[in-house]
């Protein structure tokens, strides 16, 4: 009951907004837990437990096979440490997260268990031995793998996958096994670049089945079994399990990208909807903002395929990144009404209290729409904790005006007010991934562009470079990994992209038609006659259209088409 008092004491007050913000953040014990070391341990630790768990499955799916022995778990930690070495060393920038490192492992345990499962199923099944191995699920675990976190974690999957399937899958031939999981898993991982439509695992899946329908003829006819088979069992199974196998993976991806918080290029493409609520309420009630985030959503998106960053993420996180300026958009320039400027009422920290706030009111509406986390990082980091500069210089200079009254006697010493830069910086954090530090150079660079007079290749280049200098020397981009090449390759393509939209038009001449000339041309020694004024007319060929302009007050145009003549134009007195 008293907090609701004194909120509407300072609601009265114009101090409140009179409404809880909503917070961006998990728990603290899973915050804790995505780096921390021991969260890495116990992903590995279930994993093994469940290769061995698996492992002893494999030696039950027919009857008078060897059991599990401490030579066998002798080999599985060795491909253990060596997975480990490998993800440590090779990817320890793809898997920072430990919700990562649990997709990971937990995608190569269900694809091994998916393998034990269709062995059993196959027991009843007058299916040889050779067509087993080529039935079995070899590419699932690398698509999902390729698609959700990239082809290079794809391809260590696929390597994992197949060297652990030896282990469980004992009924079949070692190299059998190995070369088939190889083929397949590495043909999955190569098909699945850039997946921007669900029905390309569709169209995967089907290659990888005619690449098995291949293989297993090639097999059969080196193995001398090719008339064990029937040749619609040989060829048909391995294609229709290849297509069941893309079409799995496209039912799976809503469910992993829930669970494990990632998106993909297809749910990105889904996500940047422009019929979005929050982009049509931007569209009607701030036009400048949505047309800004449009040329946002462009620059960033071309910079991004330069550096081979998310463009489909980049596009959409721009469209949603000042979703907070619907608050109070007529305070921010692109949508203020030119007459009436509101910040004309108000003094510089307040009119920066405000601009500022559209940062947390921005967080408080994505996850009012449950927006993506990633589209709510961009919305935290776009600022960082940067200088909300115009108004601390003009906070500056009132009290630099202060203090000169105050020396004149004009006024008091506590009239001199407090100015703190860190009441004029935005809340942060940094930009913390490139997407996001590419996003927050596109906005300023936008912004600025807006300033130039007549712009041009030169101009624009350096108010990049400028820019971007300045964020660099604020610190602004300390906690993400962009290097300077990359860099240099965003200030290239900002460039570009900016000169392509602000580019010139040719300056259509309209043709007025001739009136009389009122005032007599002097007639030269030479018979050639020029206009009364400064400039002369020029004579050119008859198909030419020549200008002259007066230098009396009532200035006119005269356009008129001349004969050619082969003398040379008469020269002015």
């Amino acid at each position: 009951m008293f907090e609701s008092i004194r909120r509407a004491r300072l609601q009265r007050e114009g101090l409140s907004c009179g409404k809880t913000r909503r917070k961006h953040q998990e728990g603290d014990f899973l915050d804790e837990m995505r780096t921390h070391p021991a969260g890495t341990v116990g992903a590995y630790v279930l994993f093994f437990i469940g290769v061995g768990l698996l492992m002893r499955l494999g030696t039950q799916v027919e009857a008078g096979l060897p059991a599990v022995t401490w030579l066998h778990l002798l080999y599985a930690a060795a491909i253990g440490f060596a997975m480990v070495v490998h993800e440590r060393v090779v990817l320890r920038q793809e898997i920072r997260d430990n919700g990562v490192l649990l997709l990971v492992l937990g995608t190569i345990l269900t694809h091994l268990a998916l393998v034990v499962l269709m062995l059993d199923l196959s027991i009843g099944q007058t299916w040889g031995k050779t067509l087993k191995a080529i039935v079995l699920p070899h590419s699932f675990g690398p698509v999902v793998l390729s698609v959700i976190l990239g082809r290079r974690i794809g391809l260590f999957g696929a390597i994992y996958a197949t060297l652990f399937g030896v282990l469980v899958c004992i009924s079949i031939s070692a190299p059998t096994y190995m070369a088939t999981s190889a083929l397949l898993g590495f043909t999955g991982v190569l098909l699945t670049k850039h997946v921007r439509r669900r029905n390309r695992l569709f169209m995967a899946g089907l290659y990888v089945g005619v690449v098995a329908m291949a293989y297993s003829l090639l097999l059969h006819e080196a193995a001398g079994v090719i008339m064990a088979e029937t040749f619609s069992r040989m060829m048909g199974l391995p294609l229709l399990f290849g297509v069941v196998t893309g079409m799995a993976v496209g039912g799976l991806l809503p469910v992993l990208e829930s669970v494990f918080g990632v998106t993909t290029d297809v749910s990105w493409l889904e996500l940047g909807d422009l019929n979005h609520p929050l982009m049509r309420r931007l569209s009607i009630e701030a036009p400048g903002t949505y047309h800004h985030s449009l040329v946002v959503a462009n620059l960033s998106e071309a910079a991004a395929e330069t550096i081979g960053a998310s463009a489909s993420m980049c596009r959409v996180c721009a469209y949603f990144h000042d979703i907070g300026k619907l608050s109070k958009p007529e305070y921010f320039i692109e949508n203020m009404d030119p007459s009436a400027n509101p910040h004309e009422d108000l003094t510089p920290r307040m009119s920066a209290l405000v601009i500022i706030a559209h940062v947390k009111d921005g967080v408080d509406l994505a996850i009012k729409h449950n927006l993506n986390s990633r589209i709510i990082d961009v919305i935290e980091q776009h600022h960082g904790n940067s200088l909300a500069f115009f108004f601390y210089r003009q906070a500056l200079d009132q009290k630099a005006e202060m203090e000169r009254l105050v020396k004149l006697g004009k006024a008091k010493e506590d009239d001199v007010p407090q100015v703190s830069e860190e009441t004029f910086r935005y809340p942060g954090p940094r930009p913390q991934f490139k997407e996001s530090a590419i996003i927050s150079l596109a906005d300023a660079v936008e912004s600025a562009s807006r300033t130039l007079e007549k712009p041009n290749a030169s101009r624009i280049e350096t108010m990049i470079d400028d820019i971007v200098q300045t964020r660099m020397a604020d610190g602004q981009l300390d906690e993400c990994d962009l290097t300077i090449a990359e860099l240099a390759k965003v200030k290239g393509s900002f460039a570009k992209t900016l000169l392509s939209m602000m580019h010139g038009r040719i300056k259509y001449q309209k043709a007025i038609e001739a009136k009389p000339v009122q005032q007599q041309a002097p007639v030269r020694d030479d018979s050639r006659p020029v206009l009364a004024g400064d400039e002369v007319l020029t004579e050119v060929d008859s198909t030419k259209i020549v200008e002259a302009s007066f230098s009396s007050p009532a200035t006119e145009v005269i356009v008129k088409k001349t004969r050619s003549r082969k003398s040379p134009p008469a020269s002015a007195a």
